[in-house]
């Protein structure tokens, strides 16, 4: 019990570090991560007006009927691109990444390079 608080603590700090540097406008939108154990989600979120411009997970209908495992690093990377194609429909050209609480690595490494694939710069 009190390592799962020591973790989450520690999860916290390292969200709240990375947040106070990471800003999102209507220009450079923030490039937010959520990664379950089944699925990753990402949005692009303008913290000005405190609203969401786009969104792109591995729950949505066009992309779990593909049959992938949405867990998997190849999904995110999948993902990233999405993100990047509905951002360029959009004109949003770069954004600020956002990790969250997550290491810069694996899943989230993967969305990020796909988004940068897609077209989007940060």
């Amino acid at each position: 019990m009190k390592a799962q608080r020591l973790i989450k603590r520690r999860r916290l700090r390292r969200r709240r570090h990375v947040r106070r540097k990471v800003v999102g406008t209507e220009s450079r939108p923030r490039l937010s991560v959520f990664r379950s154990g089944r699925h990753i989600y990402c949005q692009l979120i303008d913290d000005h007006e405190g609203r969401t411009l786009l969104c792109a997970s591995t729950i949505e209908k066009d992309f779990r009927g593909t049959g992938r495992n949405c867990a998997a690093v190849e999904a995110a990377k999948e993902i990233g691109k999405i993100v990047a194609s509905r951002a360029r429909e959009r004109s949003i050209a770069s954004v600020v990444f956002d990790r969250g609480s997550y290491k810069y690595h694996g899943r989230v490494k993967a969305l990020a390079e796909g988004a940068r694939e897609g077209g989007l710069k940060f």
